[in-house]
């Protein structure tokens, strides 16, 4: 069975270039021109990747990736965002709606393919865990859900999605060294996107917004300037005090999640 890509562009020229690219390298594509019927079509096909474009009319790129991260119908449904805005801000923005990678245009359709396959193969993947039975999955307060790619965290359950579980998998196997960030975009993207490493630094923050007391102090899942990052956990006596630490954290956000719903509603 074809995999099944929904692109969401609204320049017709660019839709029937990828199209028939993706098309002719074995992959159904289903096509939608503005944000109202790409939302519909998700939902209606549930595809094994979106590309999304950015500036679409009715409903927004980032608007859209929004809702489809909000609805579990399509919230585990890879996004690839496709744009002609290229700035880091750009990209900040497009990650923090929840887009698992971001091409700027003009783009060379081979690097299109390599990035599709990059991330239906991430996607595809069989749980971690199943086949190497010297993988990590618990260590201190953390233990890591494959299943489910939940962490349990001092005796809590935070759902990540498939890309942050991904990260900290990498660094939970490591836990205690210093993670250069090639060997991160290797390891969890599959492939080496850019020269800096934004992309990283978005989903490290999202990481800490769910895990660390206060994000802005991390304390677990360190910068080590100029070297990576280093994911430090706590053990035996360490761990005494950070229950409640994180437990009164967890509440407060919960809390703020829930108002935030309100005021939305």
């Amino acid at each position: 069975m074809k995999p099944c890509i929904l692109l969401i562009e609204d320049d017709r020229d660019m839709r029937d270039l990828v199209s028939g690219h993706l098309e002719h390298s074995g992959f159904d594509v289903q096509r939608a021109d503005d944000g109202i019927k790409g939302q519909a079509l998700a939902l209606q096909y549930t595809p094994d990747l979106i590309l999304l474009d950015l500036m679409l009319p009715k409903v927004d790129g980032l608007t859209l990736c929004q809702r489809l991260r909000r609805d579990e119908r399509t919230a585990s449904i890879p996004i690839l965002m496709l744009t002609a805005l290229g700035g880091t801000k750009d990209k900040v923005s497009g990650f923090n709606s929840g887009a698992d990678d971001y091409l700027t245009k003009p783009f060379d359709l081979e690097e299109l393919q390599a990035r599709v396959k990059a991330l239906l193969r991430r996607s595809d993947r069989a749980p971690v865990g199943t086949g190497n039975h010297h993988e990590i999955l618990s260590y201190g307060p953390l233990t890591l859900v494959p299943e489910r790619f939940e962490a349990i965290w001092f005796d809590g359950p935070v759902r990540l999605t498939h890309l942050e579980f991904e990260l900290l998998h990498c660094l939970l196997q490591r836990h205690g060294q210093t993670v250069a960030p090639s060997l991160i975009l290797k390891e969890v993207w599959g492939y080496e996107p850019d020269d800096d490493i934004e992309t990283i630094r978005v989903h490290v923050r999202h990481l800490r917004t769910k895990l660390e007391p206060d994000p802005r102090k991390p304390r677990f899942i360190k910068t080590v300037y100029g070297a990576g990052y280093c994911l430090e956990l706590p053990t035996g006596g360490q761990l005494e005090g950070l229950h409640d630490v994180v437990s009164m954290a967890r509440e407060d956000r919960k809390q703020q999640q829930q108002q935030g719903d309100r005021a939305s509603a």
